[in-house]
């Protein structure tokens, strides 16, 4: 146990510090005496006593083992676990023993210099962002091959797009099974539970939304209007409910992406019926398809920005259940209010189809979801436009209708603003890493440590 007295202003401030303990105590006493067996200031370089000081390793995991973050989580754990106890298994773990400045029991190894650090901490880092952008490429993808499946379901087997989410939902039920593993409650933690239920209700009805426009409108359509209203609005979104804002390079690449599915968007000219008259009908049940996606895009910003505020309590594997058990509920009633047939698929190539498309759809959502903890809302949807000239192509391949000119054209924007999203944040940052290590070493060489 150490102590230490400072004087301020005339007040002698006494600080104990312990293991697991921080205390002070304040008493006006004038003028300052220093008492026997009290230090008046901590050990300097060069001093007697220095080396036995508190290295930044022992700091580190005092702070790891002492957290209020990690208390609470264990206070809060929920105890129903499937395969034994978790804390047990933690609390038996023997952890090896930690020297000072480096030194891993006696026979460790001495620590690296502060290049090696720094450049292991920059490794690091950018492996995680591969890792991340990989994920949300490979999400992309996935959804790609979702949107030719349930366009695939619909045309060649009558299966309705409502019917397909629902069973996609139930599947996806299955997921409870990690956070009971991990001994967590499924429902959420405890004080977050109204937000993850908001969460879950904005990204079905968003699903909902989305899979009910192709109904009404263009099928072709469906995903480039859902995709631009989703990327607009979580910038919006993110930058009123959470204050984050996007770089200007990020703003100019997401414009340009953006501007791709507008191009994708625009009609092609028919001059054969150009002086025949609308049908009220066929306009009108247009006009609602729209609107359809529009609000697909407005559910799913509000689901996208509601887990970012939840990332650091919710795991993906209980964002999931939760995604699952209200689409559950949410798509028969949509079901009914939108009077959709009834369908079940009539041999084995149907319910190979639907297999593919709830792990198609699982594996994007696992995608997205994981890219949310690290990355801006608006640049995760942006990355997911990927999928327009991905199902563009697909559908090319399969179903041999060439595209226009306009969905050339905006999908060309589309891969090369997504491209250069992807490289512009995997591309090392020297000015970054140089002012990183001069802060370093001037942590380093400070008195104050």
């Amino acid at each position: 146990m150490m102590e230490s007295t400072h004087l301020l202003g005339g007040t002698k401030k006494r600080v104990k510090i312990h293991p697991h303990t921080v205390t002070a105590k304040y008493a006006t006493q004038t003028p300052y005496s220093p008492k026997p067996g009290i230090h008046t200031h901590f050990p300097q370089p060069g001093d007697e006593g220095y080396d036995d000081a508190p290295s930044f390793e022992d700091f580190g995991s005092f702070l790891e083992e002492t957290s209020d973050r990690k208390q609470l989580t264990e206070a809060k754990r929920w105890p129903l676990t499937l395969f034994g106890s978790k804390d047990k298994d933690k609390a038996s773990t023997p952890r090896p023993p930690v020297g000072r400045s480096g030194d891993c029991g006696e026979g460790g190894t001495r620590a690296k210099g502060v290049g090696e650090q720094l450049a292991s901490f920059g490794e690091a880092s950018v492996s995680a962002s591969r890792l991340t952008w990989v994920g949300l490429l490979g999400a992309a993808l996935a959804n790609s091959c979702v949107v030719f499946l349930t366009r695939t379901a619909s045309e060649l087997f009558g299966l309705g797009p409502l019917f397909l989410l629902l069973v996609r939902s139930v599947v996806q039920l299955l997921s409870v099974a990690v956070p009971l593993h991990k001994g967590e409650n499924p429902f959420g933690p405890e004080g977050y539970r109204l937000r993850l239920l908001c969460y879950g209700v904005a990204y079905s009805l968003s699903l909902c939304c989305a899979y009910s426009s192709p109904t009404f409108a263009p099928s072709e359509d469906a995903a480039p209007s859902w995709r631009l209203a989703t990327t607009v609005l979580s910038a919006v979104l993110a930058f009123l409910l959470l204050e984050e804002r996007l770089g200007l390079a990020d703003g100019i690449t997401l414009a340009a992406g953006l501007c791709g599915l507008g191009v994708v968007l625009l009609p092609e000219a028919d001059e054969s019926n150009s002086d025949s008259p609308t049908d009220p009908v066929v306009f009108w049940r247009g006009a609602f398809g729209w609107s359809l996606s529009a609000m697909a895009g407005l559910w799913m910003a509000l689901a996208l920005v509601g887990y970012r505020s939840l990332k650091e309590r919710v795991g993906v594997a209980t964002a999931l259940f939760t995604v699952s058990w209200t689409g559950c509920v949410l798509t028969p009633a949509s079901l009914v209010l939108l009077q959709e047939g009834w369908s079940w698929p009539a041999g084995a190539p149907g319910w190979v189809l639907i297999g593919g498309l709830v792990v198609c759809s699982t594996a994007a959502f696992l995608g997205m979801t994981h890219g949310l903890t690290r990355i801006h809302p608006a640049l995760v949807s942006a990355s997911q436009s990927l999928e327009v000239p991905l199902a563009t192509v697909a559908h090319l391949v399969m179903a041999h209708l060439a595209p226009s000119a306009s969905e050339v054209v905006g999908n060309a924007m589309v891969v090369l603003s997504v491209g250069w999203l992807v490289t512009m944040k995997l591309l090392p940052s020297r000015g970054g890493s140089r002012r990183q290590r001069e802060e370093y070493e001037e942590i380093l060489d400070s008195p104050i440590k």
